[in-house]
């Protein structure tokens, strides 16, 4: 089997870390491998296949040998990085929001849109997170029977801001036990105990960026700029895992059954009865799937619950099987 050697930059967060272990856990064909961070970080050692591996920083013809350079470091670092990358040799799969919507390049689902990988131009982007665990499942129902309109509302772990909110999850659950006053630092209020309808920041017409790039996001990787869609996107107490309420109106008729067997036999997705819990997407890459029912208030709606490993499908292991299908055009 043919090897390739790769980079992972911002090796040291919750997500590079996660990159890591999902490159040893899926026994990516490895030959090289590049542990990139901030300064902050340079000189750690972190472990991949039982071999150390120093960490080490972004300098000029550090990516000169790298076939695949996997990101997570943010937009505006991206912005300014990324081109570097591309000049010294390598394809960079951004985690981030830097180039999603960029003309030219494919953003990406494997079991969606997977041949639009060969157009890329030295960059592929890895979709959000909470648009990703959404179009797995929009996909089946999307091909066979066409969707007119989706309303969705998410749920998302605290994980997906980063460490700093893990900790302060953490330390407001203690606080709150103790009878201390909670410290909010990471988000403008307490999360513990707590829903906070604020992902990102507020534009003039009322929504944040996080529900616009579901909208944007999915009409790109379906190909679609016709289909309506709305979100309203919330932060929970809650680890890891993103759900999902997710309703859609198709544009032509449907039974439950029909959609059951077309989701049971999607790629990725499991079907869960009577409902997946956001603690099942710890131990499970899959898209889990419940709570399947018709919506009677409209002609052809459908009701579904869904839950994914924000860290996981909905960043590291995403990254990690585009590059997967990458190794077959390199």
């Amino acid at each position: 089997m043919e090897k390739f050697n790769i980079a992972v930059v911002g090796a040291t967060g919750a997500v590079g870390r996660q990159m890591v272990k999902t490159l040893e856990g899926r026994n990516f064909p490895v030959n090289k491998l590049k542990l990139i961070a901030t300064e902050k970080s340079a000189g750690k050692e972190m472990t991949f296949k039982g071999e150390k591996y120093t960490v080490e920083t972004i300098k000029k013809g550090i990516f000169n040998d790298i076939d695949i350079a996997l990101f997570s470091i943010g937009s505006e670092p991206s912005k300014k990085i990324v081109p570097q990358v591309v000049s010294e040799g390598a394809i960079v799969i951004d985690n981030s929001n830097a180039f999603r919507m960029a003309e030219g390049v494919p953003l990406v689902v494997p079991e969606i849109n997977p041949e639009v990988i060969p157009e890329n131009k030295g960059i592929i982007a890895n979709p959000n997170c909470s648009t990703i665990q959404m179009v797995v499942a929009l996909k089946p129902i999307y091909d066979n029977f066409g969707i007119k309109r989706i309303v969705v509302s998410t749920y998302q772990a605290v994980s997906g801001t980063g460490k700093k909110a893990i900790d302060e999850l953490t330390g407001q659950v203690k606080d709150f036990a103790a009878g201390k006053e909670l410290k909010s630092e990471v988000y403008p209020t307490q999360i513990a105990f707590n829903v906070l309808p604020h992902i990102d920041v507020f534009f003039d017409n009322g929504y944040t960026k996080e529900e616009l790039k579901m909208e944007r996001e999915t009409r790109k990787i379906l190909g679609n700029q016709d289909i309506a869609i709305t979100a309203t996107a919330a932060r929970v107490p809650v680890y890891y895992g993103h759900s999902e309420s997710i309703n859609i109106e198709t544009k032509k008729e449907f039974n439950m059954e029909q959609v059951r067997e077309l989701l049971g036999n999607m790629e990725g997705l499991e079907i869960v009865d009577d409902y997946p819990l956001t603690i099942m997407s710890e131990t499970n890459d899959n898209v889990l799937v419940g709570r399947l029912r018709r919506d009677f208030s409209v002609e052809n709606g459908i009701n579904m619950w869904v839950v994914a490993n924000n860290l996981r499908k909905g960043a590291a292991l995403n990254a990690v099987q585009i590059a997967e299908k990458l190794t077959k055009y390199l």
